[in-house]
């Protein structure tokens, strides 16, 4: 680097390292904040219906506003909708529904609400490149790149009673004319297999060619019994008398 060049490098980065120690994050203020206080029924609604059919209404409802549902299990019902302001602004509100039973009642339920806001930004990713300085080392400098992040900045819960009031209106519209689905049938066991048949004798035939020479030996003649012992024996003839 040449001589007039290298005071001026110097002094940007001594202004760069004063200005790294004196910053401080901000932090945001807490404007219109109103503390919780568990007085409003905004979230909660009671129905003449059954938990299970009164989600199924909300599920009706949410889809019937381009919501995509999220997840849909018996007694709680949740979907997401996507917006997009502007170019680098993007937002996701999503609604989840819980229907719990009343005491003594099998046809009546509370429906309770919760939404969800959720804002991001499109921003550029930063990159970072050294640079030697004689004298003082090296310098990190930060660079722009072409690739683009989504940064979330809020998530808050809707506060907004009118909304609610208008998501109520609108299940019960589809209260009147919901059915629970019947439960999935449960799976049939099939029968066993046959077990497969015994395998067929092997007859072997031998050519004559091939057959012994010899023929077998006849069998033997079974031996005569002996005279049983019991049996008396013949008596002697008498000689003749001349």
């Amino acid at each position: 680097m040449s001589s007039p060049l290298r005071p001026a490098a110097i002094a940007l980065a001594a202004l760069m390292l004063a200005a790294c120690a004196t910053w401080e994050p901000k932090v945001a203020p807490l404007e219109n904040y109103q503390p919780e206080s568990f007085g409003a029924h905004a979230h909660a609604r009671h129905y003449a219906a059954s938990p299970a059919r009164t989600c199924e209404a909300a599920r009706r409802a949410l889809l019937s506003q381009g919501y995509v549902v999220t997840g849909a299990a018996g007694e709680q019902v949740s979907g997401r909708k996507y917006f997009q302001p502007d170019a680098y602004h993007h937002v996701q509100l999503e609604f989840r529904v819980v229907c719990a039973p009343e005491r003594g009642d099998e046809h009546a339920s509370t429906a309770f609400v919760n939404g969800l806001k959720e804002q991001y930004l499109v921003r550029k990713a930063k990159d970072s490149a050294s640079l030697g300085v004689g004298g003082i080392g090296s310098l990190s400098l930060p660079i722009e790149g072409n690739l683009d992040s989504m940064v979330k900045v809020s998530s808050e819960t809707v506060t907004d009673p009118k909304l609610y009031e208008r998501l109520f209106e609108l299940l019960g519209e589809h209260l009147a004319h919901a059915i629970v689905p019947p439960p999935p049938a449960a799976p049939v066991a099939s029968a066993p297999p046959p077990a497969p048949p015994p395998p067929a004798p092997v007859i072997v035939f031998v050519p004559a060619s091939l057959a012994p020479a010899f023929a077998p030996a006849p069998a033997a003649a079974p031996a005569s019994a002996p005279a049983s012992a019991a049996e008396p024996a013949s008596a002697p003839e008498p000689a003749a008398v001349p």
